[in-house]
């Protein structure tokens, strides 16, 4: 549940953790990355989280226009999330948060990263033929 206090703070910083100040939602934003998924998927990829708190995250991110979330008129119904342009922006303060963790934390890079660099790589070679 978010505090409405934060959202009207004159504090640059206190206002972008309003937007994020969940554990769970820089960890969302960070799933989702560049790609559309459904709240399924959404929920066997995000660790140890509740369908009732991956609801609410889910919710409030779209609200605060980080996520755009698009209705499918079908049977049974669909629903997917992907990232706004205000939510991309987000992506290499995320990045930057990982690889800080990596550095001091003697951490293993997350899959997102290492996906990333296996595509460049891939570019590179394909470019290079």
């Amino acid at each position: 549940m978010r505090d409405e206090r934060f959202s009207v703070a004159e504090c640059p910083m206190t206002r972008a953790m309003a937007t994020l100040g969940s554990k769970w939602k820089p960890i969302i934003i960070h799933s989702i990355h560049t790609r559309k998924v459904r709240f399924g998927q959404l929920a066997a990829i995000v660790p140890l989280i509740t369908r009732k708190v991956l609801t609410e995250q889910l919710k409030e991110l779209e609200e605060d226009g980080i996520l755009l979330r698009e209705e499918f008129q079908e049977a049974p119904p669909r629903v997917e999330y992907s990232l706004s342009k205000k939510g991309l922006a987000l992506l290499p303060i995320l990045r930057s948060i990982c690889d800080w963790n990596v550095a001091y934390e003697k951490t293993k890079m997350c899959e997102q990263k290492i996906m990333e660099r296996s595509m460049k790589k891939k570019t590179r070679v394909t470019a290079k033929v």
